[in-house]
């Protein structure tokens, strides 16, 4: 498996570059290794697309934070995985390489057919449901496939007509030096085809924006940052190009009671002194239900104990972290002068118990 290059080395730049510096940057790798300048050389195709990707990601600022905090693999979650040949660059970059040559950056895909974008969904879960797992059902709204056109954008009964300015092709070429670049069509943009009778629902656009159920089945053990994605729920392709996808960012809600960190549970329980000095039997509540804790005698304040299993599944291994209960010996307020009374005999008790102590060490 081929590692790949940090992106700030491939330009050249700091990690605190502006867009405009790491613009100067690409503009020069791009000129450098541009394939019509090294015709058939693939180390300088290869470059090129490098350049293409690592400007692609840090021109985004969303991409550019990901990327900073979880390099290559968090971009994978985002539905980027590069380009896949000098038609995707040059779509994406088509302003730029005109700005950058004079013209438009040529070699455009003629055809209309495109991916459907990627859609985002913010889903609040409680905390039991992140533990537990969860089946649910959401409403999302997104483009789809007009139902009158099917897609074709064309009013039904009729259909589109070759563009007569590109002859079909969707792209003029134009020659500057040694660049020879083909432009998109300024009349059909692309498409090779005009629509003279478009669709009255969706205006030949081929989509109509719908709202549609969606079920989403969450694993047990998701955290706030978890994302899962649904493949083919974004919007739909155009002129039958793939859907896209959706992405479910989910964010879990605080717990009145416990607090999570990584698989295990925390949690504090409050006991008398008379339990902590005595020892005791108390009913704790967990995830599954009440279950007993033995409090042993002089139990200090802040003691941790442990349920092993009764945690949070791991979403690797499904295996269950802990639950550590820390508890919280409390201090008893209102007391009848019978208690105040009985606490003073042991007061008294146990200072004659401390004094006695320190006279046999000083004695020893």
């Amino acid at each position: 498996m081929t590692t790949k290059r940090d992106y700030y080395e491939i330009l050249g730049v700091s990690r605190h570059a502006d867009n405009g510096e790491m613009k100067a940057k690409y503009r020069k790798l791009a000129l450098k290794f541009h394939p019509d300048r090294n015709a058939g050389d693939k180390e300088a195709e290869e470059k090129f697309k490098e350049a293409a990707e690592a400007y692609e990601v840090l021109r985004d600022p969303e991409k550019r934070q990901i990327y900073d905090q979880y390099g290559h693999e968090g971009l994978q979650g985002t539905g980027f995985s590069g380009f896949g040949g000098f038609e995707d660059i040059f779509s994406s970059f088509g302003d730029i390489f005109e700005e950058f040559f004079g013209f438009g950056g040529g070699r455009r895909s003629t055809s209309a057919t495109r991916r459907g974008a990627d859609l985002r969904y913010d889903l609040n879960i409680s905390f039991t449901d992140a533990a537990f797992g969860l089946e649910t059902t959401i409403e999302v709204s997104k483009l789809q496939a007009c139902p009158t056109c099917e897609g074709s954008g064309c009013e039904p009964g009729t259909s589109p007509q070759k563009c007569q300015a590109c002859g079909g092709i969707g792209e003029v070429r134009r020659s500057q030096g040694f660049f020879t670049v083909r432009t998109t069509c300024p009349h059909c943009r692309g498409q090779g085809t005009s629509i003279p009778h478009p669709c009255h629902e969706c205006s030949g656009t081929g989509q109509v924006e719908r709202k549609k159920n969606v079920s989403v089945k969450m694993p047990a053990g998701v955290d706030t940052g978890t994302r899962l994605r649904l493949t083919g729920e974004g919007e739909s392709g155009v002129r039958g190009g793939p859907p896209g996808d959706l992405y479910i960012f989910v964010h879990v809600e605080p717990h009145e009671f416990f607090r999570r960190e990584n698989n295990d549970i925390i949690c504090q329980i409050p006991i008398s002194f008379v339990q902590a000095t005595l020892g005791n039997k108390i009913d704790v509540p967990t995830l599954n239900g009440q279950k007993k804790l033995n409090i042993p005698k002089g139990t200090q304040p802040g003691e941790v104990f442990r349920f092993k299993g009764e945690g949070i599944p791991s979403l690797r291994s499904h295996r269950k972290g802990d639950q550590i209960i820390q508890v919280m010996v409390k201090t008893p307020t209102g007391l009848s002068k019978k208690q105040e009374k009985l606490l003073k005999e042991f007061a008294e008790l146990e200072s004659a118990k401390f004094s006695n102590r320190i006279r046999k060490v000083f004695a020893g």
